[in-house]
């Protein structure tokens, strides 16, 4: 048995670091102060695919994401690990998108790419924790979709068995395919690279990373193995590529305004040193329950 899976991903600001500049005057995250990183979650997602592929060796992955020139990190970090191919949706009409028309997007695209048997991605991205995308994703292509997933069981005759990890405990679920699956950071972590892959997909290039290379008045050095190895060519679709509405993309399409972005940091007002004594953690109990701190 062969399966085709999708697996949404995201190039996230590296949320633990966030500054003043971190967000725009329109509300907007200023990806330019931050250092960009592998959405967590999205990688837990990819490892479920890949162990996938790893029972089903004629299994195609292909990873789809969303972003500026420089989110074809995303894809090349997909392929080092096992991936097939990937798409960028790529283009100045998407910039701003909340999760309503991030989610319109992905599933145009999906339309294009056609054929598949499970869509997969992670629970939530660090840079909004609204884990809307995937269920909006199957609700717009029409698709069952199981949440919160933790490990793919099993996969035949056209259905999938999923572990859930919810509020007080576990359940295993089955439904039928083709379905959206989103997947707990709590899923097993996604394998490293492979040294092989990585030497083989190193010199992988979207369109306008090439057009930088250009612009910077570098040449492409290797630009005869882009004609000799098309899968060194990563594809990038505009809104037009994926016959989208511009007006349900980007901040036109994006009903949802981020009006702040606070960094909290904790800090202790007063500190106690304890000898860990028995009296001692005992007037400490009774000073957490009477403040409400515990129970």
């Amino acid at each position: 048995m062969s399966l085709k899976i999708i697996v949404l991903a995201k190039q996230v600001p590296d949320t633990r670091n966030v500054g003043k500049d971190a967000m725009k005057e329109d509300g907007t995250v200023n990806r330019a102060a931050l250092a960009a990183i592998f959405n967590p979650e999205d990688l837990n997602a990819l490892e479920q695919a890949l162990r996938l592929k790893d029972r089903f060796p004629d299994t195609t992955i292909t990873l789809l994401t969303m972003g500026p020139g420089r989110a074809a990190e995303i894809i090349r970090e997909g392929l080092y690990r096992g991936a097939d191919n990937g798409y960028l949706l790529t283009d100045r009409a998407f910039a701003g998108a909340d999760t309503l028309a991030t989610s319109y997007a992905l599933s145009m695209a999906i339309r294009k790419i056609g054929d598949f048997d499970l869509i997969i991605g992670g629970r939530q991205a660090i840079d909004g924790d609204t884990a809307q995308v995937g269920p909006q994703v199957a609700e717009k292509l029409s698709l069952s979709q199981i949440t919160y997933a933790e490990e793919i069981l099993d996969v035949e005759n056209g259905k999938i068995r999923v572990k859930r990890n919810i509020a007080g405990g576990v359940e295993i679920v089955e439904a039928p395919m083709p379905i959206v699956v989103t997947v707990n950071g709590s899923a097993a972590p996604c394998r490293p690279r492979n040294a092989k892959l990585i030497q083989k997909y190193k010199r992988a290039l979207g369109g306008q990373e090439k057009a930088e290379c250009t612009k910077e008045g570098k040449e492409l050095i290797y630009a005869d193995l882009y004609l000799k190895h098309p899968y060194l060519n990563i594809t990038e679709w505009s809104v037009a590529d994926v016959n989208g509405d511009v007006e349900q993309c980007g901040l036109s399409g994006s009903p949802t305004k981020v009006k702040t972005i606070q960094n909290i940091v904790f800090q202790a007002k007063e500190c106690k040193k304890m000898t860990g004594s028995d009296n001692e953690i005992e007037e400490l109990m009774v000073e957490l329950i009477a403040n409400h701190t515990i129970g």
